[in-house]
């Protein structure tokens, strides 16, 4: 799933290659895709690209009228698990027919097959969402949103901690807690931070949240500066070269050599260290009787 690294990167493409760029026509592959019906997509033909932004995991893109008469529409699309955005210098004239391949929705930009990026999504689970709003907190799940993972200082980041008894895996993937951390990259903070997943968010000592703190600005940060400039359709191999744990099962630990472990459940897993985050213990799999903490 992209998460605040690649969606910064995703986002940097876009400034770089779509802006100032008018809407030729937008082509809709999946109607399911589209949660919104007012404005229309047929609304954006003519308009231009003014922005690209990051709302924690969400994608937006800002168009405004080109006479400057009309407020900014903005193309919102949450990305899921499998979803991608991939730009294409050119593209067939020839609507796509819906439900055809992993197509959700093209964008051509300058005119019909020219220029323009495309909303995919691979995989049988269809969960890519694109909204069409004049405000980005329109969208319910960005309207949800905690506070950036990135904006928040350490005194904010403790604060956000005290009384939240939640395991700390849990807390830094909740969205409505801490915005644009998912799976992948809260295994590689932890693991940066030496710190076991189902530690207790109340019960870490300041020396800890020191740690967490500074791992999540620096894991986080790495991964943007890794993906930031590169080619959109490569992100998803620099996101994976760039992990020490996660989606690493199996694998010797690169810092201490152990061998990195899994807790699975019914649809996620997560990877940690015994010997950085659990003091050499494994932390059983859901699907075995118990936990051992």
């Amino acid at each position: 799933m992209p998460e605040l690294p690649e969606i910064e990167a995703l986002a940097h493409h876009l400034r770089e290659h779509a802006l100032y760029r008018p809407v030729a026509r937008v082509d809709v592959a999946s109607m399911s895709a589209v949660k919104t019906y007012a404005p229309p997509l047929a609304s954006l033909v003519g308009r231009v690209v003014t922005g690209a932004a990051r709302y924690g995991k969400f994608l937006a893109v800002e168009f405004e009228d080109g006479a400057g008469g009309a407020d900014p529409l903005h193309l919102v699309t949450h990305l899921s698990r499998a979803g991608w955005l991939r730009w294409h210098d050119t593209a067939t004239v020839t609507p796509p027919k819906p439900g055809r391949g992993p197509l959700e929705l093209r964008v051509h930009l300058d005119h019909v097959g020219g220029p323009g990026f495309d909303l995919t999504e691979a995989g049988t689970q269809k969960r890519l969402a694109v909204y069409l709003v004049s405000e980005p907190r329109e969208v319910p799940g960005v309207a949800r949103l905690g506070p950036d993972a990135l904006a928040l200082s350490r005194d904010e980041f403790g604060a956000l901690l005290t009384g939240r008894g939640e395991r700390i895996k849990t807390l830094l993937v909740e969205q409505t807690v801490l915005a644009g951390v998912g799976n992948a990259y809260s295994d590689e903070i932890l693991h940066t931070a030496r710190l076991s997943p189902y530690a207790s968010a109340a019960r870490l000592t300041t020396e800890q949240v020191d740690a967490l703190h500074a791992a999540l600005r620096s894991v986080l940060t790495d991964a943007v500066d890794r993906s930031v400039g590169q080619q959109a359709a490569q992100l998803k191999g620099e996101k994976r070269s760039g992990m020490r744990v996660h989606a690493r099962t199996g694998l010797p630990c690169p810092v201490c050599g152990d061998t990195v472990r899994e807790v699975s459940f019914a649809t996620r897993s997560f990877q940690y260290c015994p010997g950085c985050q659990t003091g050499g213990r494994p932390l059983a799999d859901r699907r075995l009787s118990r936990l051992v903490r």
